[in-house]
């Protein structure tokens, strides 16, 4: 039997530690990504740590062509890339925020996509899952760059969808609420988390995003806000 590859790009953040796990625990060979990501991060032998950023085109290359290098092929792109600058209005936010979230929520998914495609659609097969947000159908005051980057984030993973759908490749794009992760406990210290979703149904959504039932879902952005609704 043919071993799945599937790159996970931040491997090692608060969703990435539960999508990495849920992938390995669901039989694939996992890369993970992330600027310091360790092979002693995952004790599992079907887990490889690639220790990179996506801060280019070319580092993105460099990163695709390491994994077919060494496995042959990516089955899965799980991009779970991102970040979250928020607190002022549009008329106050100045323009390194705003290129700042740009860079991280729409940017790295550019040079990514690019790096995979080629060798998905050489191959003739392939699953894309991105992580957006809820921002990006529902946007709020004072997340203005966040949600812009996070709604130009569906649009692109729609076109890859369109424009790969007769490829044997599905793109699709998971818009969370808040995440219940350690790094947005701190951020919202005080916060009411009883609504917040879990990780682990982000990521087990993932997974079954990678399976044969999901082979007929592409261009979709799917809400996940659980009791936040």
């Amino acid at each position: 039997m043919l071993e799945n590859i599937a790159l996970v790009t931040g491997a090692s953040g608060g969703l990435g530690t539960y999508v990495t796990k849920a992938l390995l625990d669901a039989g694939f060979t996992v890369v993970g990504l992330a600027p310091k990501i360790q092979q002693s991060d995952f004790n599992h032998p079907k887990f490889t740590a690639l220790p990179a950023a996506l801060d280019s085109l070319d580092a993105a290359k460099k990163v695709a062509d390491t994994v077919i290098a060494r496995f042959g092929k990516i089955d899965v792109l799980a991009h779970l890339v991102g970040g979250f600058a928020g607190g002022q209005a549009i008329a106050d936010t100045d323009d390194a925020t705003f290129q700042r979230m740009f860079d991280m929520n729409l940017k790295s998914a550019f040079h990514i996509l690019r790096a995979v495609l080629p060798h998905m659609r050489k191959a003739g097969v392939g699953r894309i899952i991105a992580i957006g947000s809820r921002a990006a159908e529902d946007p709020g005051p004072k997340v203005g760059s966040y949600s812009a980057s996070k709604a130009a984030l569906v649009s692109l993973m729609r076109t890859v969808a369109l424009e790969n759908k007769d490829a044997g490749i599905t793109a699709n794009v998971i818009l969370p609420g808040t995440i219940d992760t350690p790094a947005n406990r701190k951020a919202m210290a005080g916060a009411d988390t009883s609504t917040w979703v879990q990780p682990a149904s982000v990521a087990s959504l993932i997974v079954w995003l990678t399976g044969d039932a999901a082979k007929d879902v592409t261009g979709a952005s799917i809400p996940v806000y659980g009791r936040g609704l």
